[in-house]
Parts: C-alpha cells; sequence; structure tokens
C-alpha cells in the first residue's frame, strides 16, 4: 500500500458509523425493566388492598391473556430470547405451514367434531401460546391454545403432540396428530363457550 491509499483508508473508517447498541446491553435491558415490572407488582400488591383484589379478579379469576402479553412484549421489547436476532439470520422457513381440512362437520358438545383423515397433522389455526396440555372429559387428549385474539381453542383427540406447555405457535403450525379421523373442536372467551361457525 502506498501512503495515498493509506490515507483513503484512514478516511473511509471515520467516516463508518458508530456500531448500535451490542447484544449484551438489550438483554440487561430487558433483564431491569422485567425486574422492575415485578418489583412495582409485587410492593403494589403488598401495600394497596384495591390494586391486590383488582389483580387477583383479572389474573386469578379471569381467563388471563398470556398470548396478549407474550405480543406486547415482543412488540415493545422484542424476543425475551437473548440473541433473537443472530437465530432470526440462520432461521429456516417452516416445513408445516397448512391450513385446517376437513370431510364433515357436526355439532359435539361445546364444540365441533370434525370428520378428517386417519391420523391427521393437525394445523394451528392462529398464532397463539399453549396453556393447556391434557385429558378433558369426553374430548381425550386436548391441546388449548390461547390465540393472540383472546380465544381459547381446544384440539382435542390428539395422539402425539408436537408443542409443550407455554410454547408460541404461529399460525399454520403442527400441533400434533389424531388418534384416528376424529378432532374435536371448542372455541371459548372469557370462559364462554363460542359458537364454532364463526370460526371454521
Amino acid at each position: 500500500m502506498d501512503i495515498e491509499e493509506i490515507r483513503n483508508e484512514i478516511k473511509r473508517n471515520k467516516n463508518k458509523k458508530p456500531l448500535k447498541k451490542n447484544n449484551y446491553t438489550k438483554l440487561v435491558n430487558k433483564f431491569l425493566i422485567t425486574v422492575l415490572i415485578t418489583v412495582i407488582t409485587l410492593i403494589f400488591l403488598k401495600s394497596n388492598n384495591e390494586f391486590k383484589t383488582f389483580f387477583y379478579k383479572n389474573v386469578y379469576d379471569k381467563n388471563f391473556s398470556f398470548s396478549k402479553v407474550n405480543k406486547l412484549y415482543k412488540d415493545l421489547f422484542g424476543s425475551p430470547i437473548p440473541f433473537s436476532d443472530l437465530i432470526e439470520k440462520n432461521k429456516t422457513s417452516l416445513v408445516f405451514d397448512e391450513k385446517l381440512q376437513y370431510k364433515e362437520k357436526f355439532k359435539y358438545l361445546d364444540g365441533v367434531k370434525l370428520t378428517v383423515s386417519k391420523n391427521y397433522l393437525v394445523p394451528t389455526l392462529e398464532s397463539g401460546m399453549v396453556v393447556f396440555i391434557g385429558e378433558k372429559e369426553n374430548y381425550g387428549n386436548t391441546i388449548i391454545i390461547q390465540q393472540t385474539d383472546g380465544i381459547d381453542v381446544w384440539y382435542s383427540n390428539i395422539k402425539v403432540s408436537s408443542v409443550q406447555l407455554y410454547d408460541y405457535v404461529e399460525k399454520g403450525s403442527l400441533i400434533g396428530e389424531t388418534n384416528d379421523n376424529i378432532l374435536y373442536l371448542v372455541y371459548k372467551k372469557d370462559g364462554k363457550v363460542l359458537n364454532y361457525e364463526d370460526y371454521i
């Protein structure tokens, strides 16, 4: 390199924009905000009876919308997973991105009974958070997903599950496989049963 090239290189380096906040700083900020919110909530719960009543009524008595809080958190602060931007760069697209397909539908208890193909791979109808996995009477093994719109959808008669409790699932992703050729769906909001025909 001659002197002129070195000078040009120095000028180029001076004109470069400074680096953005690193991932470590973002992680620390998220942690501090979470701790601050938790401490403030605990102080109010301990010192204010009206807030305590309000909190218990809306978190414990009602159906608390974890999926809405998760979506709000992501919108304000980004992913709760540290270094998610690095993960996103290497992330591949969904292999399973399906829509619900069925042959027949019949009213069944609080929801609908769908006739599907044998061992049907069940897609998520909307994005949301898995809030329950287990047995429900008259429905069999059930996965409940609390959608971002506040509606809880029961996916029942599921044999093999590809999700875990508190997973956030995207619309169209795989929930699991049916036991046979029957899939039960139930739609609820704030504990009230909704008419399935409005959603299928």
